[in-house]
């Protein structure tokens, strides 16, 4: 080791990356800065016990290689197919499994991922281990210190799944949940590293693969997670675990890089800023999975000798585009609401007028009788009480069809009464809802306002996907200081008593 610590002071930082990669078989020179480093974090694994980090990308980034074919240490599990006796501990021959035997152990193809036998309590032993490094099986308590790495395709592009999904969605079903995903510490995003091609493999010197394979095991048994505490501390938003993380991918980054441990300010700040954004993306699909208990997602870190704040993002959520900036055609609105999946989605009403004789036709709704006939009682209200609204307005001079366009694809919800009248208010007098704006609520047929379930979520939702103006009904007053106070200062609120002041303050009429 002092061999190669002394070897690594020849190098600088861009030039050690550049012999790590070579190492590993590719070629630096092709890729940009932001690619080596992904690259890294692949290799934190086989330097850091007990860390665990997913990787979803396109076919053919090179996801699987270096746990294939670069450490003797390493276990590539392909389809994904085990069971808890071969992974963790089989009770029969009383042995331990894959975690004891192996430095790293890595799932392909996650979507896969299948426990066989009677294995229901699998996940509960996986996130057991994730969080501990040890379970118990029967009488024992078994401690291990293997990494857990889990590589699968994303088949839709990226930016539709962070508007419509979350992108931890090719993992199994039975694998989606939020405890276990909380207990990634990183999240490598396999859509910015390119498909491999012949020039992206190295035909330059690096070091041998043997002799890396047992350097990078060596490292294993040093802890360098206390470097950030000299120069940095971690902001507000971070609890307990996504602290550990960080400190975690920080640790391996820098047994990678500096494994003398001469690094100085700047290269811890390279790394914690990348730590970071690595697990803020674990945590923002997180934030779509388990709502409001997963809020605080505004990483950022204090530069102890500066006093300063620096906010970290991750570069796919960019700006919630679903609502867009500027007017919409009058009779469209946006609402949240619980689809028949029980989660909260955003939802848009579209309406068109034609001359006829107050006849409705409404699509977008699939077989759910229930969420139309929410729909037919906002119609059946609107044809009663529209005059009320504006003396112009003759509701039996016109056919009405009403659309419904699920954006987060969470199904038909039952609770668009509301909503419906206020579409069919805006669309009747050609006069656009105000931009950007969400109007949350419902009612009944006589007109009795419900207030909002979830509102914390609700507003959470609104403000991922882009709204900058609330409309709330007034009994849902009372739940406004269940929501976080950054979050409800996001938006300008408005306040509805009924249906009719709602008609009035979506269009902006005072």
């Amino acid at each position: 080791m002092d061999e190669l610590f002394a070897g690594r002071t020849n190098f600088n930082e861009e030039q050690w990356i550049d012999a790590l990669l070579r190492s590993c078989g590719y070629e630096p020179t092709q890729f940009e800065e932001r690619v080596k480093w992904h690259i890294l974090c692949r290799m934190i694994p086989l330097v850091e016990n007990n860390f665990n980090v997913c990787e979803l990308g396109p076919r053919g980034t090179g996801k699987s290689h270096i746990y294939k074919e670069i450490s003797p240490n390493s276990i590539l599990i392909s389809g994904g197919t085990t069971t808890v006796a071969n992974l963790f501990y089989n009770l029969s021959s009383r042995s331990v499994g894959l975690v004891g035997l192996w430095d790293c152990v890595a799932f392909d193809e996650v979507a896969g991922i299948v426990f066989r036998g009677k294995d229901k309590d699998a996940l509960q032993i996986m996130k057991d281990y994730m969080a501990s490094g040890s379970f118990a099986r029967g009488r024992d308590a078994i401690s291990a210190s293997a990494s857990m790495v889990f590589i699968g395709n994303i088949n839709q592009p990226v930016d539709t799944l962070v508007k419509t999904s979350h992108l931890l969605a090719p993992f199994p079903e039975a694998m989606i949940d939020s405890a276990f995903f909380d207990r990634f510490h990183a999240y490598i995003p396999g859509w910015e590293i390119p498909k491999m091609r012949p020039e992206f493999f190295t035909g330059q010197y690096g070091l041998i693969v043997d002799y890396f394979a047992e350097w990078v095991r060596e490292m294993r048994k040093r802890n360098f997670s206390d470097a950030i505490n000299k120069y940095f501390r971690l902001g507000r938003d971070l609890n307990q675990r996504d602290t550990i993380a960080v400190k975690h991918t920080v640790s391996g980054l820098l047994k990678l890089l500096y494994p003398n441990e001469q690094y100085d300010k700047e290269a811890v700040r390279r790394c914690l800023e990348y730590a970071l954004e690595t697990r803020r993306r674990v945590k923002e699909q997180l934030k779509k999975i388990g709502g409001m208990e997963f809020f605080d997602v505004h990483f950022s870190y204090i530069d102890l000798e500066k006093s300063e704040e620096k906010f970290i993002t991750v570069p796919e959520q960019g700006g919630g585009g679903l609502i867009p900036d500027g007017p919409l055609n009058p009779g469209v609105l946006h609402t949240v609401a619980t689809g028949s999946a029980s989660h909260l989605g955003l939802y848009r009403i579209e309406t068109q007028v034609t001359p006829g004789n107050g006849a409705l036709k409404m699509s977008g709704f699939g077989s759910n009788a229930q969420a139309k006939e929410a729909v037919k009682v906002g119609f059946d209200y609107f044809k009663a009480n529209s005059g009320h609204v504006s003396a112009s307005i003759k509701a039996l001079d016109h056919d009405y069809h009403l659309h419904v366009v699920e954006l987060h694809n969470t199904g038909a919800n039952t609770s668009m009464t509301l909503a419906a009248f206020v579409a069919l208010c805006s669309a009747v007098l050609g006069k656009p809802i105000q931009q950007q704006m969400v109007v949350l609520g419902s009612m009944s047929l006589g007109g009795n306002i419900v207030p909002v379930e979830n509102l914390a979520e609700s507003l959470q939702v609104a403000a991922d996907s882009g709204a900058k103006r609330i409309l709330l009904p007034m009994a849902s007053v009372r739940d406004i200081p269940t929501i976080p106070g950054e979050l409800f200062a996001k938006f300008q609120t408005s306040f509805y008593a009924d249906p009719r002041d709602a008609a009035f303050k979506a269009l902006g009429v005072e």
